[in-house]
């Protein structure tokens, strides 16, 4: 089991909680801090499997890629590839394609993989305008000057 790795069912949202969790016990490791530095996505290969490309295309565009560094997305790169491999293969191994989905769990890929290290992508909040600047729009309204 990886480290964080919480053990049994994936748990429910945080919203869907009637109160929010506590960690309990004195057996929770402190978290350790590093810091994140900036990343460079690479580029699907050309010659990916079409399932692979869109697998990759959609990894750049979702909420956990936020967290990815250098080391994650060479790792799904290595995924996608092997997915490739495995998608263009006449004969295939269900042990193959296992091993290959287990990795992507590594990169907290799906929703439940999330929730079972305690990360939820959530929407993003609405901009609030604030009192005045609504007042002033409405009277720039009313006066014919708003465009």
């Amino acid at each position: 089991m990886e480290v964080g790795e919480m053990p049994g069912p994936v748990p429910n949202r945080e919203a869907d909680l009637a109160r929010p969790r506590e960690r309990k016990g004195s057996d929770v490791q402190p978290v350790t801090r590093g810091i994140a530095r900036p990343t460079k996505v690479p580029n699907a290969d050309r010659s990916w499997h079409p399932i692979a490309k869109r697998l990759w295309d959609s990894l750049k565009t979702s909420g956990q890629a936020d967290f990815y560094q250098d080391s994650d997305w060479a790792l799904a790169f290595s995924l996608c590839e092997d997915l490739s491999y495995y998608k263009k293969a006449g004969k295939r191994s269900g042990q193959m394609l296992q091993t290959i989905y287990s990795a992507f769990e590594r990169l907290l890929v799906a929703e439940g993989d999330r929730r079972r290290v305690r990360i939820e992508l959530h929407e993003p909040e609405p901009e609030v305008q604030s009192a005045a600047v609504l007042a002033i729009a409405d009277y720039k309204k009313d006066l014919g000057l708003a465009k």
